[in-house]
């Protein structure tokens, strides 16, 4: 493909707008993780209310706190690696789009924004390469 071919150059204006979103959408996310972390102890105090009836309280109070550990983790992790993909796709990087894709993946469980983020970087990054194979599209074979 040449340099003046608009699909190249739409590529890129493409690639920095995901970058601003995966950055917006990381900042989101760490402050969802300091929010967590602040109301660690309401969380727990609301879910201990409910298990008032509960035969074995202590069993599944530490299951809330495992499953509470893992969704703190899972959005720390999402949020680093969606800042770190969105500053590469905003500088253009190689390593932007498989950090976006990791990011995009781990995004998924997030309603509603991860899921719309992850599923839109899914479908612009994963066919790479696929000119070569089916050639453009208008253009007869």
């Amino acid at each position: 493909m040449s340099s003046d071919d608009p699909v190249v150059a739409n590529a890129n204006h493409q690639f920095r707008t995901l970058g601003s979103f995966w950055t917006v959408y990381a900042v989101i996310r760490l402050i969802m993780v300091l929010c967590l972390l602040i109301y660690d102890r309401t969380a727990t105090l609301m879910f201990g209310a409910l298990l008032s009836r509960v035969p074995d309280p202590f069993a599944l109070i530490g299951v809330f706190h495992f499953l509470y550990t893992v969704v703190i983790l899972l959005s720390a992790v999402c949020g680093f690696v969606g800042f770190f993909a969105g500053l590469a796709l905003l500088g253009g990087q190689r390593s932007g789009r498989g950090l976006a894709l990791i990011a995009a993946v781990l995004s998924v469980s997030d309603i509603p924004l991860g899921i719309t983020l992850g599923i839109y970087t899914l479908v612009e990054l994963l066919p790479i390469g696929t000119t070569p194979l089916y050639g453009r599209a208008g253009h007869a074979a």
